[in-house]
C-alpha cells in the first residue's frame, strides 16, 4: 500500500505520540508531541532535557532512509531552539514498540550530550 500525503501526516503524528508518549512514562510526564513551528520548527517532541538542557528531537516514520537530510532538519531545529543537542528517532519497520525504535545522531552531537556543552564545535577543525 502506498503512502499519500494525508495517510503520511497521520503516520508520522502517530509515531511522534508513540515516541512522546514513551519517554513522558519512563523519564518526565512533561514530555510531549510538540505542534508544528514553520519555519522555526523546534523537533517533534518537547520537554526532553539532559543535564538540565534541551535535546531536540526529530521523529521520521518512512520506509526510505535519509541520515544526512534528517540530521540536518535535526540541527537546524537544535539551533531554533537554542538546544544542546539533536538526535533523530526513526522507525524501525516490523517493531511497533517505542522502545524498539532506532537513534540516530552524529559523533558531535554525542560528545555535546556527554559533556553538557558544544564547546568541541568552536574549538576542533580536525581532518581524517
Amino acid at each position: 500500500m502506498t503512502r499519500n500525503r494525508a495517510s503520511a501526516k497521520k503516520a508520522g503524528s502517530s509515531f511522534e505520540t508513540l515516541i512522546a508518549n514513551y519517554l513522558a512514562r519512563h523519564i518526565d510526564d512533561r514530555i510531549e508531541r510538540r505542534t508544528k513551528n514553520g519555519a522555526k520548527d523546534r523537533g517533534d517532541i518537547g520537554g526532553v532535557r539532559h543535564l538540565g538542557q534541551r535535546i531536540v528531537l526529530e521523529c521520521k516514520n518512512t520506509m526510505k532512509l535519509a541520515l544526512g537530510p534528517w540530521a540536518t532538519e535535526a540541527e537546524t531545529e537544535r539551533g531554533n531552539d537554542d538546544a544542546l543537542a539533536a538526535a533523530v528517532v526513526h522507525k524501525r519497520h516490523g517493531k511497533g514498540q517505542a522502545q524498539d525504535q532506532w537513534v540516530t545522531l552524529t559523533v558531535g552531537e554525542l560528545v555535546a550530550l556527554i559533556n553538557g556543552n558544544r564547546d568541541h564545535y568552536e574549538t576542533t577543525q580536525e581532518t581524517p
